[in-house]
């Protein structure tokens, strides 16, 4: 019985990842401190701020999604510098999978990598259905349509009933589309990507200027009143709301639920960890990118939030694609055009780097024997790309963004990367104990204030979820539980490389 406990948390050393560095079958690196800026940038700037406000604004939170952007950010920021610190330690491909398994040992890393299999994917899935809909958005300016039948999930949660119900479509076309179509750009290689992404990083960020820059002379302070109409908290545990109001369906309303909601809109700097293999300096390039991508976006999203919201009253914000409605509701129809042309560049990006993360997670649970290598361990020999991995990401997306509604995949995204950002930042706590003399060339700071901060701030988001978000979570790490005991752990090559060592 020990010896299985023993197995199960079996640590993985830095002086072994290290070591792995020097393999031969690693990826390319030709990623800089600009580019890395950028991918974080292109991760964090799409569905949150051009969907996601919308929704939040005018179910969660009302004005008050200024702050609950502050909240969140707040909530962000502890867990990026954590992720800086363990990024600078440990420049391999995996991100928080990887601190995890020098920390906590071999079953946690498997739940967090599973966790973040999770994260992407469904991260993925949800910015997919975003680009559907304001694709359909542009398309309409033009008096085009998509049949109603190939236009939309097949079904939906209306928080004034407090149920599901049907939406009259059969799947979502143009969202599989999209995910298909990045799939394939994706498989041709980590230059062409990042490049790709380069540009619409440009136009995206013009779009949010012209938001910025035209949208506040249209604020009506007036439209700001109440201010937060459903409160300033929002906090619930497993579907009994401690703090503030809830909906027919219990799901809590306020700032704070808010928050928990456009948190999604802060995914993406911890995709930039998962490049480190990819950076020319990891150890200072890497924390440059995450916490540079964070603050521009966090600036940008409470600026955003304040003109959306001073344009048009809460109640009358679009669902789903809430910017370039508001503008053209105010009468600017050229405007509504461009942020309708810049939304669809912006939310691709970000598309191309979730579904860019994801087989790089898989990547490296693969290499260490815990998922079969020659499906999620396969670099194509031309490329460098992790291809076979990248294409089962790309049908996965596909399916998944066809059928499940934007409103039940933020959620069960914002819930896995909740629970990875705790862990983080519980890592940092254990290895500066542990590991207190290795070399980090990025140390958070404040010790050990910003890592507790981190898990307390990330908790209470988690808890200001629905409570069937938790319900969706134990059920996925029941699955990864049975994938890590029916495989990985007999298959571990840490676990082979003691049983050789054992006399």
């Amino acid at each position: 019985m020990l010896g299985m406990l023993n197995s199960l948390f079996r640590k993985k050393s830095l002086a072994l990842l290290l070591e792995e560095m020097k393999g031969e079958n690693r990826l390319r690196r030709i990623l800089g401190p600009v580019t890395l800026s950028s991918l974080g940038i292109g991760a964090i700037i799409g569905a949150g701020i051009f969907v996601l406000t919308g929704k939040a604004a005018h179910d969660n939170a009302g004005p008050a999604l200024i702050l609950s952007f502050c909240a969140s950010g707040t909530a962000c920021i502890f867990a990026a510098l954590c992720y800086a610190e363990f990024a600078s330690m440990v420049p391999v491909a995996g991100s928080a999978y990887t601190y995890a398994y020098a920390t906590m040992g071999e079953l946690f890393a498997w739940i967090i990598g599973w966790d973040l299999v999770l994260e992407y994917t469904v991260t993925s899935a949800t910015v997919a259905n975003s680009w559907s809909h304001y694709f359909q958005d542009f398309i309409g300016i033009f008096g085009w349509k998509i049949p109603h039948g190939l236009g939309l999930s097949p079904w939906d949660y209306d928080p004034k009933l407090g149920r599901i119900v049907s939406t009259g479509s059969v799947i979502d076309l143009p969202a599989i589309a999209i995910a298909l179509i990045i799939t394939a750009i994706l498989v041709k290689g980590i230059r062409e990507s990042a490049t790709f992404n380069t540009i619409m990083v440009g136009v995206k960020l013009a779009v949010v200027a012209l938001v910025l820059g035209v949208g506040v002379f249209y604020v009506n302070p007036a439209n700001w009143h109440p201010f937060a109409p459903y409160g300033y908290t929002g906090v619930s545990f497993f579907g009994h709301t401690l703090f503030g109001q809830h909906d027919a369906g219990g799901h809590p309303l306020g700032m704070l639920a808010g928050a928990a909601i456009i948190f999604f809109a802060y995914i993406g700097f911890d995709s930039v960890s998962t490049h480190a293999e990819e950076a020319k300096n990891p150890q200072r390039d890497v924390p440059i990118g995450i916490i540079s991508s964070l603050v521009i976006c966090t600036v940008l999203y409470i600026a955003v939030s304040a003109v959306l919201t001073g344009m048009v009253p809460y109640d009358r914000i679009a669902i789903n694609a809430p910017v370039s409605a508001a503008f053209g509701e105010v009468g600017l129809h050229w405007a509504q055009y461009l942020i309708a042309i810049g939304a669809l560049f912006g939310i691709t990006s970000v598309l191309l780097v979730m579904m860019l993360s994801q087989p790089r997670v898989l990547l490296a649970i693969a290499r260490d024997g815990l998922l079969p290598a020659s499906i999620f361990g396969a670099v194509h020999p031309r490329f460098r790309t992790p291809w076979k991995s990248t294409i089962l990401t790309g049908v996965c997306v596909a399916g998944l963004t066809g059928i499940v509604p934007l409103r039940i995949l933020a959620e069960l995204t914002n819930i896995g990367t909740l629970l990875a950002f705790v862990i983080v930042c519980g890592a940092v706590l254990i290895m500066r104990r542990t590991n207190p003399d290795a070399a980090r060339p990025f140390r958070a700071p404040l010790y050990p204030v910003v890592p507790i901060l981190g898990i307390l701030t990330c908790l209470m988001l988690m808890f200001s979820l629905p409570a069937e978000n938790w319900l969706r979570l134990f059920i996925w790490l029941l699955i990864g539980f049975i994938i890590y005991f029916g495989y990985g752990r007999s298959h571990s090559h840490l676990g082979r490389n003691a049983e050789k060592d054992k006399p």
